[in-house]
């Protein structure tokens, strides 16, 4: 079998089981599904300005194989591929803002109790919030990982 007759299979089978719905306020319950209101390309930010909502309780094959069912998911996040109007929004088309690229530079922190170290470094890898990314120190050239803050600084060792 090949991955289009597969495809086909599945598709076939959802649409199958959704109109044996016996209960009727089941069938009667609308769906909605955040969508692009316009094409979205790689690197923009998802706003709630960008995104509306597509009742898909019409569509079985739409409403089970779409990925984002809130805009609490897609808001703030940034598109990994082209995504078309009115289309839903794999979960796998979305991720968080990159912070920091490769080569740019970054402010290392160490904080333990009430001491703090500051010191320059280059990123050697992207990363955005929460990522775990390595840094070289610009001073001895030594290479650290930390975690990646919101405000934009590496955050290595102590607490």
């Amino acid at each position: 079998m090949t991955a289009r007759m597969i495809r086909l299979a599945v598709v076939a089978t959802l649409a199958s089981v959704a109109p044996n719905c016996d209960d009727a306020a089941a069938a009667s319950e609308k769906i909605l599904l955040p969508v692009p209101a316009m094409t979205l390309y790689p690197g923009d930010v998802i706003t709630d300005q960008v995104l509306v909502d597509r009742d898909v309780s019409s569509d079985p094959v739409m409403s089970k194989l779409a990925g984002a069912s809130t805009r609490a998911e897609l808001l703030g996040k940034v598109a990994r591929r082209t995504l078309l109007p009115g289309q839903p929004i794999p979960s796998s088309a979305v991720g968080k803002p990159t912070i920091v690229a490769p080569g740019g530079k970054v402010q290392i922190v160490y904080e333990e109790g009430g001491l703090r170290i500051t010191a320059l470094g280059i990123a050697l890898q992207s990363g955005s919030a929460g990522d775990v990314i390595s840094i070289r120190n610009t001073t001895s050239g030594i290479t650290v990982s930390g975690t990646m803050q919101a405000d934009g600084t590496l955050l290595v060792g102590g607490s």
